[in-house]
């Protein structure tokens, strides 16, 4: 880099030992020197580029990223080599931003194709054909382009399709031969057609010359632009005649969700519960004290008959704890088997007291289907203390009374099965087996069959 500065600074900037160089000299070695460093200039520049883009969330601008590499090839066709090589890189981890920038380019030459801007169209296919080379692409949208700018050929049309497979051309004899010879078949046909304009001509004559020396000159990848190997690289599958999303709402700005994987704001919440329970005098100056934590949904946590206070207090306080605390009774009963026996007992107390204080609708009761097919010990311990912390808070009798109320019936039907006998004596033993003060209950149950 310094040597090429200094020649720089020595020719451009100044006139050697003070001899005078004419302009037009002076603009010729000025070209030269420029044309000499210029591929060692982009390199670096690239990267430094590459560093700097890394270090941002490409994800979240991959709108702008895409806007941006598109506009800068467009002003610099001669530099489109980087700049593909660039996305084939990105592409590799982010198969996104790659499939997103091809999108745009297929659907900005269609754009351009139908306006019949030749400038447009030989920016973008050129970018498609370098894509193509890498591999960000798959060869079938290179070949559409080349049968729909070869259908109806023009003058235009033609020089595009020539600009275009001078690109790929080398990449497409190796992939797909026989597509490539009915694509020069079709040149040649239009070469003796005659349709065309001299200079055009003159183009497709070249162009059969390249395809003889074998792209000597326009290799598929340049070497220091092959950094991505051939397993590594992501294909696009897309086509020209796909319903393309180019996805313009990335580039206005939204506000970015911050989510914290570490779970540091998880056990702060948690030191702020435990110490707000601990520094109470009572549940209801507790629940006073959570609520005005303003604690966001899926964060809460519940414990011991204290607890049930204070579960109560907030199911009856808002709907939204309510409808909670049903889901996770039947989350915890459906998985009460991973749960080691003193903390089912903790769990099924919680909902026996939020049952008895009618803070949880006994709807729920909907998922417990009591046969020996469908329970399992954990199941069955589970609704044991349920029953229980139930009777010991309402009483024998006025249970009873709530599991005979017909409205209620059929939040029951699991609980006292009566679709066969064999279920309905395995109801009525578990009843009568599980304690004297659930006799009563037993009876209900043999009651409710019988009807």
């Amino acid at each position: 880099m310094s040597l090429i500065q200094t020649e720089q600074e020595v020719l451009v900037n100044t006139r050697a030992g003070g001899v005078y160089i004419p302009p037009s000299r002076l603009k010729l070695l000025q070209q030269k020197v420029t044309d000499k460093a210029s591929s060692e200039l982009i390199l670096q520049t690239s990267k430094i580029s590459f560093f700097e883009l890394i270090n941002e969330n490409l994800i979240r601008g991959r709108g702008l990223f895409a806007r941006s590499i598109m506009k800068a090839q467009a002003a610099s066709p001669p530099f489109t080599p980087v700049y593909a090589a660039l996305v084939a890189i990105i592409n590799t981890k982010l198969p996104q931003i790659g499939e997103l920038v091809l999108t745009r380019l297929i659907v900005q030459f269609r754009k351009a194709y139908r306006r019949n801007d030749k400038t447009t169209c030989l920016a973008t296919t050129i970018f498609i054909a370098h894509l193509v080379n890498h591999l960000v692409a798959h060869e079938i949208v290179a070949l559409q382009i080349l049968v729909l700018l070869l259908e109806s050929p023009t003058s235009d049309s033609v020089e595009v399709a020539v600009g275009f497979i001078r690109e790929c051309g080398a990449h497409l004899a190796e992939v797909s031969p026989k597509a490539n010879n009915d694509v020069f078949d079709r040149f040649r046909a239009i070469l003796h057609e005659a349709n065309v304009e001299k200079r055009v001509q003159y183009m497709i004559e070249v162009l059969f010359q390249v395809r003889k020396d074998k792209y000597k000159d326009n290799p598929p990848i340049a070497t220091d632009l092959d950094l991505v190997k051939e397993d590594d690289q992501i294909t696009h599958h897309l086509s020209l005649d796909d319903e393309l999303d180019v996805e313009e709402t990335l580039e206005v700005a939204k506000k970015l969700e911050i989510r914290d994987q570490t779970n540091t704001n998880l056990i702060n919440l948690r030191r702020t519960i435990y110490l707000t329970i601990k520094s109470s005098v009572d549940f209801e100056e507790c629940c006073h004290k959570l609520m005005k934590l303003n604690i966001q949904e899926g964060q809460e946590r519940t414990y011991e008959k204290f607890f049930g206070l204070i579960g109560e207090r907030l199911a009856k306080i808002n709907l939204v704890w309510a409808k909670s605390f049903e889901q996770c009774f039947v989350q915890y009963y459906e998985t009460i088997h991973r749960y080691e026996t003193n903390r089912l007992r903790n769990i099924s107390k919680f909902f026996g007291h939020l049952l008895a204080t009618d803070a949880l609708s006994w709807q729920v009761f909907n998922i417990i289907k009591l046969t020996e097919d469908e329970t399992t010990s954990s199941s069955r311990i589970f609704v044991k203390i349920l029953f229980e912390e139930l009777s010991g808070t309402l009483g024998l009798q006025k249970l009873k009374e709530r599991l005979k109320d017909g409205t209620m019936h059929e939040n029951f039907v699991g609980l006292f099965p009566k679709d066969n006998p064999r279920n309905t004596r395995f109801a009525i033993n578990y009843f009568t087996s599980i304690g004297l003060e659930c006799a009563e209950i037993a009876y209900s149950a043999e009651t409710c069959s019988r009807k």
